[in-house]
């Protein structure tokens, strides 16, 4: 078992992102799951994900993809991702939901060789939380990327 130096792994220092040192992870960006996401529309959430793809390859990160039970009510991954990230690394799951419980998906992620991790997914607190706090378990740096994720709850714009 790893021990945290620091709750964030970044031993006081400033977290900045190092594409020499980061590998994007975009797990679960699903035609299906998009369906359930309420906080934004879903072609918002999807030029999102698509973004971080192209983003990872112009910066020549590693990218790594899943998908929860694709030819399920999750559906597919929305191709976007794959078109932007050509390089990207796909990892078939067998229904785990936390994708960090794939040993397939962590081994993926170990052979980058990369210490920080970009992690997104569809729905913020499963796809994009679980993963990410298995991996600061495990000594990675992660940059949680919430605009590129979603929930199932509608945001409620607040009247004064």
């Amino acid at each position: 078992m790893s021990t945290i130096a620091s709750p964030a792994n970044f031993e006081g220092k400033r977290p900045v992102i190092d594409p020499d040192d980061s590998a994007m992870l975009l797990i679960d960006h699903q035609s299906g799951l998009f369906q359930t996401v309420g906080d934004m529309p879903f072609p918002e959430l999807r030029l999102r994900a698509a973004a971080l793809a192209k983003m990872a390859t112009l910066c020549k990160m590693p990218v790594i993809t899943t998908a929860s039970v694709p030819q399920g009510p999750n559906g597919p991954l929305i191709p976007e991702i794959h078109e932007n990230a050509p390089h990207a690394k796909y990892v078939a799951r067998k229904g785990e939901i936390n994708a960090w419980d794939n040993p397939d998906f962590v081994a993926a992620v170990k052979a980058t060789g990369r210490k920080t991790l970009i992690i997104a997914g569809t729905i913020t607190s499963v796809c994009m939380a679980f993963p990410s706090i298995a991996a600061v378990h495990e000594g990675y740096r992660v940059f949680a990327v919430v605009d590129a994720s979603g929930t199932y709850s509608k945001w409620r714009k607040r009247s004064r």
